[in-house]
């Protein structure tokens, strides 16, 4: 008669709820049609992984220190997608998500639990051809290989779902701005 021995309990990793939030600024940056624009990211970065199908989102990035978030927008926008000419529209309060368990070798995210992220609302005044996200200036890593104009309500179910609650609320808190495409369209078909 064999003896089935207990199975040793599994071993995950639980996030470290000592851990800090890194600061983060998201951007929903608006087209006059009301979509925003979505970056497709093609790798991994530390615990900010990437899934099949799910790789699509706003851009975001940290807040230096002593940076106000209102200034980390403007650079991150830039750093990330080239563009210049946007104008506030709004912000959201802070929204927080934690990153999912990374097993990986040391990286400048993982000393931190997750993101602490204050959402801006921007309207795009440019033209598409501003938008390069392949080549980003001032020798900055590119996050993204391709992008497009998405509509908000859309964009929650194609992020990765550890960022997806966040997605929701800014959809819900930035409807107004994304209204506009649609109210433009009605006028036009009204006359």
């Amino acid at each position: 008669m064999k003896l089935a021995l207990p199975r040793a309990p599994e071993r995950r990793r639980v996030m470290d709820k000592s851990k800090p939030y890194r600061p983060n600024v998201g951007i929903a940056l608006f087209n006059a049609s009301g979509r925003v624009l979505i970056g497709r990211r093609f790798r991994d970065s530390g615990p900010e992984i990437i899934l099949p199908g799910l790789e699509w989102q706003m851009p975001q990035g940290g807040i230096d220190e002593r940076e106000n978030p209102r200034d980390a927008v403007m650079r991150e926008l830039w750093e990330e997608t080239g563009v210049v000419n946007a104008r506030y529209l709004g912000e959201t309060d802070w929204l927080t998500y934690d990153f999912p368990p990374y097993n990986g070798p040391p990286h400048r995210l993982s000393v931190f639990r997750g993101q602490r992220q204050k959402w801006f609302a921007l309207r795009f005044t440019g033209r598409d051809d501003e938008i390069n996200v392949a080549s980003p200036p001032d020798g900055h890593k590119p996050e993204f290989d391709q992008w497009r104009w998405e509509r908000l309500d859309r964009v929650a179910e194609l992020v990765v779902p550890f960022r997806r609650e966040v997605y929701r609320q800014v959809a819900i808190d930035f409807a107004r701005f994304a209204d506009i495409g649609s109210r433009q369209a009605g006028r036009t078909q009204d006359g």
